[in-house]
């Protein structure tokens, strides 16, 4: 296989020390900070996740959600960290129907699942982790109290839902509209009350005494059955906040069903291509959906093709297309329903599907068939673009056609010097997903509207599931040995860019820097994970750097091509180890990622 000649906008990060890579260069520096202080890759992880929480909330928070993928040296093994909080008990279908609805909001108090995000660094920092609670929650506490300067996406973000924080969330306008005004890019920006509830839990668990363990064990049940528990059951039986719908609606979280969940470790999903093994989340993620493309693409001969030319795009979009509709159609909870994804991966189901890719764009939605199982998908069309978030707030904020920023999620990559390696996507939780809660400073997910209000859907909702989450971090062995940790904010969008990142580096022998820094694309055919779940048949979004002799045949061949502006394609961040060597690489898109290491 010939290298590929590409260009970069910086070096790949390359040392034998550690690397840290994630989706902003504060949370990068406290990650690689927390290395050099001793910690491992896992306590990296938490010091890093609780600072994203922090520096980037319009993307995540601490009431949101996150899959992580660890491979622990001393086990010899990777697994996955659920920290994807379930329904609550009182979220049925026929609730919602009483309620006049045949959709999850996009907003507010409905949409909210149990927060998975701090029992999960928690269960992260106890079995994994080696430094101390206060450790690794110092520094997202001082600079919630000390200030962090706002990115201009945090300021624009905010502009979105300014009239809604303005008139119907008055607890967010308090944090978010300071005096009164909208926050101005690059000024220092505080949160004192979330700084507060970090501090009060830190002292609480410290109050367990002097053991690393029953700190954390404490700081636990704090969340869980503490003050903060306390205050979200509050809020949401007395207050009917303002939604998506038009109407407001009161939640049916409870203190009783944040007691009950704790995250737990589970087995990834793997796929074998060529000498990697790709290991993902399980089907209560998005993240089988790219290892579906995997078990296509292998019929394809790759090598050599021009990965910013017409039939590597076209093959992978092809391929996309029948991976995603398959995930609409059967995906859900698989401790509630049976997934056939031993035979959505197989090699003969795989076989039968791939002769549907020809040398033209598919304009239908074609999921495949496993008798007794999965479910008929409506479809609803989209006219005209996907809009950024609007004035009441809708869906997941991703990355936006024609590179209107609506948003994100967050990522992270670390590899420390012993070869402990975590690839984690938190996310939920935005500023614009549900009012601030006063008491604690932050405010609740949405990743309920992920669920079905469609009694036999696999991914219908019912109490106690997890919803299909889009949030999928990736890792792939090579030749037997733990060898790379990857992934991208994003939505539905996340293992379309993960995907491509991949192949990139497999078959055009990019480096990790150089395949983040190709030209990108994204398939906007099948139904949006998001409300108001709309599709847009045959549309493909590519930069404006895919040449225009490759947007001209992708034209030909039946695709509808938007070109948006040269750098709005993901926000991917990867590291690799090999031996000795430890190398990282993070999106320039968005003047935020950054990668560090020695």
């Amino acid at each position: 296989m010939a290298k590929i000649p590409a260009f970069t906008t910086r070096p790949e990060i390359d040392g034998t020390f550690g690397v840290v890579t994630s989706t902003h260069w504060i949370a990068t520096a406290v990650g690689m900070a927390t290395l050099e202080k001793g910690g491992n890759a896992f306590d990296a992880g938490v010091a890093t996740a609780f600072t994203l929480q922090v520096v980037e909330p319009h993307l995540n928070g601490p009431g949101g959600d996150v899959p992580i993928i660890v491979h622990d040296v001393r086990r010899g093994a990777s697994e996955v960290i659920c920290g994807q909080g379930p329904a609550p008990a009182g979220a049925t279908i026929a609730h919602y129907a009483k309620e006049g609805l045949d959709m999850v909001p996009g907003t507010g108090l409905l949409a909210a699942c149990v927060p998975g995000t701090f029992d999960a660094w928690m269960l992260l920092l106890r079995d994994y982790g080696t430094l101390t609670l206060r450790d690794v929650l110092e520094p997202a506490i001082g600079y919630a109290r000390n200030g962090y300067p706002l990115v201009e996406r945090i300021t624009a973000t905010i502009a979105t839902v300014e009239q809604l924080f303005r008139e119907h969330w008055p607890t967010s306008a308090a944090v978010y509209l300071p005096d009164g005004r909208l926050p101005q890019p690059g000024e220092l920006f505080t949160n004192p009350k979330l700084a507060a509830t970090y501090g009060r839990i830190l002292k609480e668990a410290e109050d367990a005494g002097s053991d690393r363990i029953a700190q954390i064990e404490r700081a636990r049940k704090v969340w869980s059955q503490g003050f903060v528990a306390d205050a979200i059951d509050r809020f949401c039986r007395t207050q009917e906040v303002m939604d998506v719908s038009g109407r407001p609606h009161r939640g049916v979280l409870t203190g009783s069903d944040m007691a009950a969940w704790q995250a737990h470790v589970e087995a990834p999903l793997t796929y074998r291509y060529g000498n990697y093994e790709v290991q993902k989340a399980g089907v209560w993620s998005q993240g089988p959906v790219m290892l579906q493309q995997l078990a296509l693409l292998k019929g394809f001969d790759l090598d050599g093709l021009d990965p910013a030319g017409p039939d590597f795009i076209h093959l992978q979009i092809e391929c996309a297309k029948l991976a995603f509709a398959d995930r609409d159609t059967f995906y859900g909870d698989p401790e509630f329903v049976d997934v056939p994804i031993d035979v959505l991966l197989s090699d003969s189901y795989n076989a039968t599907r791939r002769k549907l890719v020809t040398d033209k764009a598919s304009l239908d939605y074609r999921p495949g068939s496993v008798e007794g199982f999965g479910a008929v998908v409506k479809l609803k069309r989209e006219e005209g673009p996907r809009h950024a978030v609007g004035g009441m707030g809708a869906g997941e904020p991703t990355v936006g056609r024609m590179g209107n920023v609506r948003g994100d999620t967050v990522h992270f990559d670390i590899i420390d010097q012993a070869g402990n390696m975590i690839s984690a996507t938190p996310s939920g939780g935005w500023l614009q997903s549900s009012p601030v809660i006063p008491e604690i400073g932050f405010c609740l997910g949405s990743r309920a509207q992920m669920f079905w209000l469609q009694e036999g859907h696999p991914a219908a909702l019912a109490p106690g599931r997890r919803p299909r989450t889009t949030l999928s971090p990736t890792m792939a062995l090579r030749d037997g040995e733990p060898y790379l940790a990857w992934g991208s904010p994003g939505g539905d969008q996340q293992d379309q860019w993960i995907t491509q990142f991949f192949l990139r580096h497999v078959h055009a022998g990019m480096n990790l820097q150089e395949a983040i820094d190709a030209p990108a694309w994204h398939s906007e055919h099948f139904p949006i994970s998001f409300w108001p779940r709309t599709s847009r048949p045959g549309v493909l979004v590519v930069e404006n750097r895919v040449p225009k002799a490759t947007v001209d045949e992708l034209t030909r061949r039946g695709h509808i091509v938007e070109v948006g502006p040269d750098w709005s394609e993901g926000r991917l961040t990867a590291a690799s180890r090999s031996g000795q060597r430890r190398r990282a690489a993070a999106n320039p898109r968005g003047m935020q990622g950054y990668a560090a290491g020695r």
